[in-house]
């Protein structure tokens, strides 16, 4: 504690101040006229089709194939996936076997006012058929229609998942990879194919449909399942084969029937209503928390901001190690319950502050118990909330995620895997709320008023609802 100056406070709050602004104005650069987001701001957030409406697609098998219930099925479960993978967690998808159709309903991107089809069949992905071949051989008809001619060695139902991140080279620098585990199917298959290819100058090709979307070489032979692509990838082109692989284990290829748009049930008036009420509320509750315990109710205001800030953030992906997530109306009721539970947390530490003040104790050990036994009872209080939030996401969550990995192969594996995105959305923000507060209302909140208690002029202890003395 006597660590913490009066420049702590001032050094707190700008940081507060400037990662606040970040999350809601975000960060643009112009080149030219081509714009670069570095971060995301509120006007990037996707809304969920309850607020906004969104596009309604009907996918079928191409051609003259006619799929089974259990193919279906499968490929319902992909597209899934595709949109959660693509953070779109607000979404519908569901097949109609009887005339072999698989209707897809998600939100509009951001900023979108017109219709468009086809830039919303693209964001989706087109749901390609991804195969891997050997080599990289092609036939290109008259009018430029490239058709791979390479013997197949996977095709996306062997591919168990793919991942992306980082791994030391032969030069002791980082890179970029995308990860690949196989199915038992894949893995003999694979095995055989880069024992042949080892050493050699053929690469294994990998293709959505008739496109190219990479060409590893084999440096050697690949027997337990796992493989890693190189290249010269960063993170968003690594993230996006990962992606592209993941959707791709189709086992047949679809095409776009109809589109049309989708209604919002509640709209943007709704929206617009739900946020002025929710500022009057907070303006309320900022003179509530002040006139009530003055100094630390003040830091908690300020603190409140920076939660709200960090919800914010999340959603909009400003933390590189989550995607953002889609807003939907049961995800602004999992903020509101997070900004509440903050609430609480500072209620409970400005009550305890006044208890060791009236106990006779002085200003500084008074705010040091203080903090130190609040935090058990808003440790408590908060990981009830922390365990709803992981069990909602991981149990509706997209497959492949982390809480997702854990709940389908233990407790939910009877029931099988599910996306639901507006349940997702409300375990989304209420667990990033709840974090949040333990970063804003807990650790910078103490800060915040361990500084202020050294300005001689805020050495009253009835600013922190103590009796003078």
């Amino acid at each position: 504690m006597k660590k913490i100056g009066k420049s702590t406070f001032f050094i707190v709050v700008v940081l507060i101040a400037l990662f606040a602004a970040s999350a809601v104005i975000g960060l643009d650069y112009y080149f030219g006229d081509n714009a670069t987001t570095v971060i995301k701001g509120v006007d990037d957030i996707r809304l969920g089709i309850d607020i906004k409406g969104g596009v309604d697609v009907t996918f079928a098998p191409s051609g003259d194939f006619d799929a089974t219930d259990s193919q279906l099925d499968a490929a319902t479960e992909t597209m899934k996936t595709r949109l959660s993978s693509l953070g779109i967690n607000d979404n519908e998808v569901y097949s109609d076997a009887k005339s072999d159709r698989i209707i897809v309903r998600f939100p509009w991107q951001a900023g979108e006012s017109d219709f468009d089809p086809e830039a919303a069949v693209k964001e989706l992905g087109e749901m390609a058929e991804l195969t891997f071949r050997k080599g990289t051989d092609s036939d290109t008809d008259e009018e430029g229609n490239v058709t791979p001619t390479g013997e197949i060695v996977l095709n996306g139902t062997d591919i168990a998942e793919a991942g992306y991140g980082q791994q030391p080279n032969d030069y002791g620098d980082y890179q970029w990879v995308v990860s690949l585990k196989l199915n038992p199917s894949g893995k003999e298959k694979f095995a055989t194919a880069t024992g042949e290819l080892a050493g050699s100058s053929t690469p294994i090709s990998i293709w959505m449909d008739n496109n190219m979307i990479s060409a590893p070489s084999v440096n050697s032979a690949i027997t337990d399942g796992n493989a890693i692509i190189t290249g010269n990838f960063d993170a968003e082109s690594s993230k996006k084969l990962a992606d592209q692989i993941n959707s791709g284990a189709l086992p047949f290829k679809m095409e776009t029937k109809s589109f049309k748009t989708i209604s919002p049930t509640m709209g943007e008036g709704s929206l617009d209503a739900i946020l002025l009420a929710a500022a009057i509320a907070f303006a309320f509750i900022a003179l509530y928390m002040i006139v009530l315990y003055k100094v630390p109710g003040f830091v908690a205001v300020i603190a409140l901001c920076g939660q709200i800030a960090g919800s914010i953030a999340a959603i909009t992906g400003w933390f590189g190690f989550m995607p953002g997530s889609t807003l939907t109306i049961p995800g602004i009721a999992g903020i509101i319950l997070s900004v509440g539970m903050g609430v609480d947390a500072n209620i409970i530490t400005g009550e305890r502050i006044k208890e060791e003040l009236r106990s006779g104790k002085n200003l500084d050990s008074a705010i040091r118990v203080a903090y130190k036994r609040a935090f058990s009872a808003i440790l408590d209080g908060n990981v009830t909330n922390v365990i709803i939030a992981i069990i909602l996401m991981g149990a509706f969550g997209v497959p492949s995620s982390f809480f997702s990995k854990i709940l389908n192969s233990t407790i939910f594996r009877m029931f099988g895997a599910t996306t639901e995105g507006v349940v997702y959305s409300f375990g989304f923000t209420l667990l990033a709320g709840v974090v949040c507060n333990f970063i804003f209302g807990v650790f910078f909140a103490r800060l915040m008023v361990t500084a202020l208690s050294k300005f001689k002029g805020l050495q009253n202890r009835k600013l922190y609802g103590g009796d003078v003395k």
